[in-house]
């Protein structure tokens, strides 16, 4: 009786228990394409670093400019999708993910940095609508008991975009970025050399925008596959409100700092690579094994999506999370291959994270459910924060002892697994 009580109270919160096999498959390709065009900032962080002769900590502003919009977006967006639906926030979110990306033609055109973080923003904000949507959709699509499997399965497909694009984009960004060096050409030349490398940049993003606005139009002909939850009264203090609950908040502070490491990490890890002392590979095959980290997110995804139906959820995050602490710890101890794999390595302990992270999080929301979605969401926003810590810590000493943030997320990441085990649903 309690987990009947319990499938109809996840089957209210999505409007849901079932969906049709194409429309799951179109869903999981959504966690493909937000994937892979937020892994992309990984190969742009090089490449600006070098065209723009910027720091650490300014090169870091990518990904504050990305990852700010889940602040700003994350609870709006749960409230509208408490109003309209999973489905057609859907769609909401891909065409404002699209007009993103068409930003990025005359941004990367301009010559300057600041429009491509305006893009970003943007970008951004329609991926923000899309993950409240979507996890919490794909959480519900089924058994309750299962929904932290089926939300890791679904991200398996996530850690794939995020580990096919950026080896297709170090193709395209990388291969030049060595003989970009701004301190040879002269000031007034600088414009022209900045925009025609952005042409590069602005035509993989209109390309992407072609693909979301297609993908849109099918998900507005699928619009009523899903019948919409009766419209709430929650509004932005109601949504905040449920930080009162101990569970969503350490839910939300995971998702900070889970996001945070996992961003930091990524976000360093060519120019990591590049050092003598660890790999000393060119820039572009270092943006290439940036698809071994992904790749070991996804491979370990598939894994624990099984994993998660023998082990509890939380006592396998707290697993998993002192694996990526240790490795963090024993890269920035060692050098040569060591340290370098050994940091390529993190990706496999991530993989569980946010879906297990996420679904704890949610646990026992019921009706509350999108706007709880909002909160964790919101708390990407850690993408922002922690990687602009990482990189001022990197200007003022080394990337190796930079990673020490890293090793203190993945600390808070653990304790959270550990109260999930051992704390019940309140």
């Amino acid at each position: 009786m309690a987990k009947s009580a319990k499938a109809k109270a996840a089957k209210k919160s999505t409007g849901a228990s079932v969906a049709a096999p194409a429309l799951v498959a179109l869903i999981v390709g959504l966690f493909f394409m937000w994937g892979g065009a937020t892994s992309l900032n990984d190969i742009l962080i090089p490449k600006l670093k070098a065209l723009f002769s910027l720091t650490y900590a300014e090169v870091m502003l990518t990904q504050f400019a990305f990852f700010m919009a889940y602040l700003f977006v994350s609870i709006p967006a749960g409230t509208l999708i408490a109003r309209i639906g999973y489905l057609k926030g859907l769609v909401a979110g891909l065409v404002v993910m699209a007009a993103g990306a068409l930003l990025f033609w005359p941004a990367a055109n301009s010559g300057f940095y600041w429009p491509l973080l305006v893009a970003l923003f943007v970008l951004a904000g329609g991926i923000t609508i899309l993950q409240v949507a979507a996890n919490p959709l794909i959480a519900g699509l089924g058994d309750p008991n299962t929904a932290s499997s089926r939300l890791t399965f679904a991200q398996a497909f996530n850690s794939l975009g995020t580990t096919i694009w950026p080896f297709i984009g170090a193709q395209l960004l990388l291969g030049t970025a060595a003989a970009i060096d701004p301190a040879t050409v002269p000031a007034d030349q600088l414009p022209a050399l900045r925009a025609a490398e952005g042409q590069v940049i602005g035509t993989i993003y209109v390309a992407i925008a072609a693909v979301l606005l297609i993908i849109a139009a099918i998900f507005w002909w699928q619009r009523n596959a899903v019948p919409s939850a009766k419209p709430d009264e929650y509004g932005f203090w109601d949504s905040i409100n449920l930080l009162k609950r101990p569970r969503v908040l350490f839910g939300c502070i995971g998702i900070f700092t889970y996001v945070g490491a996992e961003v930091s990490i990524g976000s360093v890890m060519v120019n990591y690579l590049e050092q003598p002392a660890v790999l000393g590979v060119s820039a572009q095959t270092a943006g290439e094994l940036i698809a071994f980290y992904w790749g070991g997110a996804m491979v370990g995804r598939f894994v624990g999506s099984y994993l998660l139906r023998v082990v509890a959820p939380g006592l396998l995050l707290a697993i998993f999370a002192c694996g990526a602490a240790a490795l963090v710890l024993i890269s920035m101890a060692t050098t040569g291959h060591i340290s370098g794999y050994a940091l390529i390595g993190v990706g496999l302990c991530n993989s569980i994270m946010f879906p297990t992270i996420f679904s704890l999080g949610l646990d026992g929301l019921g009706e509350k459910t999108p706007e709880g979605s909002g909160l964790l969401c919101m708390a990407i926003v850690g993408g922002a924060i922690v990687p602009l810590i990482t990189g001022t810590v990197a200007d003022a000493s080394t990337i190796a002892a930079a990673l020490i943030v890293p090793v203190i997320c993945y600390g808070v990441i653990a304790a959270f697994g550990l109260y999930a085990k051992t704390h019940a649903v309140r």
